[in-house]
């Protein structure tokens, strides 16, 4: 499958030669970091050919001879693309390059002519991947694109080289808030933020005991992150399990011990409402806001989101029955409610609220390295138990 387009040529663009060069009048970007959007509008149809390129991922937009009609604030960094260029790269031809912040797919390019005005617009829908599937699509289009003599049968020499060894089971752990984002904070002056990074460090270490998991953070130091950013590079890396690090205040000083959550679109209770919201509202925190992602229906995505559902639910399970006894759990301690930071559709994600801050029993826990080296033991028993159900699973027939 490569993605060098070539869409054909109408009478209109048999014409084109004729004309003045062509005007790219307006660019426009909608989305985040899972997926975005871009829409160029022309005054006549286009002739349009793209391919990609590696170090850094970007999509390479090739057009006949134009002029850039572009607001300089329309091309701002949003989304999966983080620099747009343009301009004359050689004679009668321009391109329009989109710089991504981690490997992508295009699921859609088409040109098509505005229903109620003059001229066309170029529709790029681009979804993050992973760096083996992005590496597979270089490979495709090396294939197609290629005129070697030593490519045979279709098969590219560098596609083993480029794949790499099968992929190995991969546990993220996404300690949360960070930066400029400090999160909770405790009467005391105990930060979340802190707070998360050292247990999530802890567990790492804990899980890498462990040869037949590859385990890797999010953020290894006093970053901020936005929260699409840990689902994009979960799904980046091929992530088997996320697990979301949060040590959280709610008004009841009184609640206290550890919670995991899955998601739901709608909250278990009024506390896993009201937490989602304040997680959910990290970015805006921070003074970043985002813009609604298109919207796909795919039934194949609707599949994909289940199994995962499924396995999300599986390991909070085996995680609150890990725990039991060794942890101080909160009543019903397996909740749920719609954290952006789980919606990755093709990831198995928790959120674990190892403890509250505002409480000060749970503060002290969670300071103490006795208690933090038995709950990550605690989680890690769990991850290893989710690890061979799933390497059952995928060894049946």
């Amino acid at each position: 499958m490569a993605f060098t387009v070539a869409l054909p040529l109408s009478p209109a663009l048999a014409e084109q030669h004729n004309k003045p060069e062509l005007a790219a009048l307006t660019f426009k970007m909608a989305g985040d970091e899972l997926r975005s959007r871009i829409v160029v509008m022309f005054d006549r149809e286009p002739n349009v050919e793209t391919h990609l390129l590696e170090r850094p991922h970007r999509l390479i937009v090739d057009l006949p001879e134009a002029s850039f009609g572009f607001d300089k604030e329309s091309l701002e960094p949003r989304g999966l693309i983080s620099e747009v260029r343009y301009g004359l790269i050689a004679q009668k031809r321009s391109r329009l390059i989109l710089n991504a912040k981690g490997p992508f797919r295009v699921e859609k390019l088409e040109v098509v002519k505005n229903e109620s005005s003059a001229g066309y617009r170029m529709v790029i829908d681009i979804v993050a991947s992973s760096d083996r599937e992005f590496a597979q699509l270089l490979a495709d289009q090396k294939v197609t694109t290629s005129s070697l003599p030593s490519e045979k049968d279709g098969e590219s020499p560098a596609i083993s080289d480029t794949l790499g060894s099968s992929h190995q089971f991969t546990v993220m752990i996404d300690p949360g808030h960070g930066g400029i984002d400090s999160g909770a904070e405790s009467t005391s002056g105990t930060l979340e933020k802190n707070v998360t990074l050292a247990f999530g460090r802890e567990l790492r270490d804990e899980l890498m005991k462990n040869k037949n998991i590859n385990v890797l953070l999010t953020r290894e130091d006093d970053t901020f992150l936005r929260l699409g950013e840990r689902v994009r590079l979960a799904r980046q890396h091929e992530t088997d399990l996320f697990i979301s690090l949060h040590a959280d205040t709610i008004r009841h000083k009184d609640i206290r011990g550890a919670t995991v959550y899955t998601l739901s679109d709608k909250a278990s209770d009024d506390v896993a409402k009201a937490m989602a919201e304040r997680e959910n509202n990290s970015d805006a925190s921070a003074g970043i806001y985002s813009e609604e992602a298109p919207v796909v229906h795919d039934i194949l995505m609707e599949l994909t989101q289940r199994e995962t559902h499924s396995f999300s639910l599986n390991f909070a399970d085996g995680l609150v029955k890990s725990l039991q006894g060794e942890v101080n759990l909160i009543n019903n301690p397996h909740r749920f409610a719609g954290f952006q930071v789980l919606r990755a559709p093709d990831v198995p994600s928790v959120l674990v609220e190892i403890g509250y801050l505002s409480n000060k029993d749970d503060e002290k826990l969670l300071k103490d390295a006795t208690w933090r080296k038995r709950a990550v033991e605690r989680i890690s028993h769990a991850v290893d138990k989710y690890y061979t159900l799933r390497n059952n699973v995928q060894a049946q027939p």
